[in-house]
């Protein structure tokens, strides 16, 4: 998935995974996943996706700033 957040690109495809981390079953419609991400310009995002009745019913990108992503992978 790609997304262009303030004029930065979003990019799966071309970033690195940092942490996975998948709640639920395959075909669980109420799991989901979220993946942390880091651009080669070391820029970090999550990427968010899940079942129809999950919390993230609808793939998406956020970016997370650099100073957030120990307290954010910590709270998962």
């Amino acid at each position: 998935m790609c997304k262009d957040i303030d004029g930065v690109l979003y990019d799966t495809a071309n970033s690195t995974i940092d942490k996975k981390f998948t709640y639920g079953v395959p075909g669980d419609p109420c799991g989901y996943e979220e993946t942390l991400y880091i651009t080669n310009d070391g820029r970090y995002f999550i990427y968010t996706f899940g079942g129809a009745k999950s919390k993230y019913p609808v793939e998406n990108i956020v970016p997370i700033a650099r100073e957030d992503v120990k307290r954010w992978v910590l709270s998962r």
